[in-house]
């Protein structure tokens, strides 16, 4: 049976990176470097990655948790030291095996996919991913013969004044014939500047014993970015931000200002939605058809169904029905279920609670652990008060009722179908069906009352 691996390399402290967290699970778009890497290998039919850890790698894995497997690398010796930690996982296979690096997430499986084939069709036991670089300075040089096969990859500490002038760089993103790089990693030393185990040397030990070791030039050298510290996190982001928004917009997605737009990997956006600068749309949320999004709104986890409008509002681990208009300003916090032909308007504020179809609560109010019937209308200011100082209770509001504004909904509670309740009421007990409530004092009337206490306005 002829497998396809890959090993990861993430076992490296990272200090440039100023934190305390590993260097790899810091994210791009809602997934950790690591998680595009690893994701990048599963989509070109990578069947089992082995992760290589080290330092914080308590972190990594409560990340992608079984997503891989691991091999630790308790002292770090190199990158051909890294890989030795994950023999265990090849040993007895046949098939090809990729190495790749946990902070070089913008590796496309496309390109691993043209570096297998390449393999493959060249007949190589070790093929290496190579660019061509203005400056190469701090990268290993390929060194190739006449035929254009690689002969060695020369560190560039270690490198000479003629190898230093070679301005194909090595990305150190390799495929190998699963033997051969267990053969290369046997005869490996440290017998270098750095005294590190080189994986580099395994191509030089192969093409020395007659194995051809290839090279594929790739056009798009970004794709063979390392992040080393939080500006060049930023760098790699970028780029990865423009990928996304790019394949929305050539999936029938209108951004106003591409540029003023933020969404995260895996985000599901339908054709004919407009999306407006200043937008944040993250990881593991559902835009429908022929919305509106935006401008200056952040959905998280959520879904919206089509044609709903979402203005200047936050919404949260929620789900908005069909043609739903929420905000300006509104904040739909985690367990909101809106239902469809909803109004939720300015300053209004819903945790945890269902609001049925075609309700209005058009602006100041608080809704919190209620269930809201269809065809209700709640005025502004109204307040569900759902928590008494030690427990959250719930309020129940029955389809078609009417609710005044100022009214203050003291949990638990009903309000029946059809029920009104008149503005400015505390309402503590149940509202029956077709009933007005009424819950205030009486006006009182103290005639001359500003005049005998002196307490007119403006009098000097």
């Amino acid at each position: 049976m002829e497998h396809l691996m890959a090993v990861i390399l993430a076992a490296g402290e990272g200090k440039r990176m100023k934190s305390k967290n590993s260097k790899v699970i810091h994210k791009i778009c809602g997934k950790a470097l690591v998680e595009w890497v690893v994701d990048a290998a599963k989509e070109c039919g990578v069947k089992e990655s082995v992760l290589v850890v080290g330092h914080r790698q308590d972190q990594i894995r409560e990340c992608l948790g079984d997503k891989v497997a691991y091999a630790v690398q308790e002292q770090q010796l190199g990158t051909g030291h890294a890989v030795m930690q994950a023999q265990k996982y090849l040993e007895g296979k046949e098939g090809h095996v990729i190495v790749l690096y946990g902070d070089t997430p913008l590796i496309t499986s496309s390109t691993i996919e043209k570096t297998i084939a390449f393999h493959k069709e060249n007949k190589c036991s070790a093929t290496v991913i190579t660019a061509d670089f203005a400056d190469p300075s701090g990268y290993g040089r390929i060194v190739r013969d006449k035929n254009g096969d690689v002969l060695k990859i020369v560190e560039d500490k270690d490198a000479n004044c003629e190898e230093k002038n070679i301005t194909e760089i090595n990305s150190g993103l390799y495929c190998f014939n699963i033997k051969d790089l267990l053969a290369g990693l046997s005869e490996l030393n440290n017998d270098n500047k750095q005294g590190e185990f080189y994986l580099t040397d395994t191509l030089e030990i192969l093409a020395k014993k007659g194995s051809k070791v290839g090279a594929l030039k790739i056009s798009e050298a970004s794709e063979i970015f390392g992040i080393n510290d939080r500006v060049q996190l930023a760098e790699a982001a970028e780029l990865i931000r423009k990928r996304i928004v790019d394949m929305h917009m050539r999936a029938g997605v209108t951004l106003i200002d591409p540029a003023s737009v933020f969404i995260d990997a895996g985000v599901v956006i339908g054709m004919d939605t407009i999306v407006y600068p200043g937008t944040y749309i993250e990881a593991g949320s559902k835009i429908g058809e022929d919305c509106i999004i935006g401008p200056n709104s952040r959905i998280v986890r959520s879904t919206i169904g089509n044609g709903s409008e979402i203005n200047n509002s936050v919404i949260i681990e929620s789900k908005v029905g069909m043609d739903t208009h929420v905000g300006p300003f509104a904040y739909l916090r985690p367990g909101s279920d809106i239902g469809s032909k909803v109004k939720i308007g300015d300053f209004v504020e819903v945790k945890k609670s269902i609001i049925g179809d075609n309700t209005k609560v058009s602006h100041l109010t608080y809704i919190g652990d209620a269930e809201v019937g269809s065809n209700v209308n709640l005025g502004c200011g109204v307040v569900v008060v759902n928590y008494d100082g030690k427990k959250k209770n719930k309020t129940v509001i029955g389809d078609n009722a009417f609710v005044g504004c100022n009214v203050n909904l003291i949990s638990p509670v009903t309000v029946k179908d059809n029920a009104y309740v008149a503005a400015g009421s505390t309402i503590t007990e149940e509202v029956p069906e077709n009933a007005l409530a009424i819950a205030r004092s009486r006006q009182v009337i103290k005639e001359e009352w500003v005049t005998s206490k002196g307490m007119e306005r403006g009098k000097k």
